[in-house]
């Protein structure tokens, strides 16, 4: 498998758990869990990869056995993922009232 197949696999479950965790801390930004899940993944592959860019050390954790790169990329998909699900959520949710 090559790395970026990889990152980009760990990015994406780190963005859907992201994206979870910030809809159920916040109701106001729930999307429901597809909705969480989804928002989340493409938050976090998209915001991996550009972290990736930004950090090249992120973008080999597939190809070392650092450790370090490996928990960077499921915490920058983590967050990208939350951010994006908080966002999506926020509109959706001042669309409808």
């Amino acid at each position: 498998m090559s790395a970026l197949l990889i990152n980009l696999i760990v990015q994406l479950i780190g963005g859907a758990i992201g994206g979870n965790v910030a809809g159920g801390a916040s109701k106001s930004v729930d999307l429901g869990t597809i909705g969480n899940t989804i928002a989340g993944a493409i938050g976090g592959g998209v915001g991996g990869q550009i972290l990736g860019m930004l950090i090249p050390m992120l973008s080999n954790a597939s190809t070392t056995t650092d450790i370090g790169s490996l928990i960077g990329q499921v915490a920058g998909g983590g967050v990208a993922g939350a951010v994006l699900t908080a966002i999506v959520g926020a509109i959706k949710n001042r669309s409808a009232a």
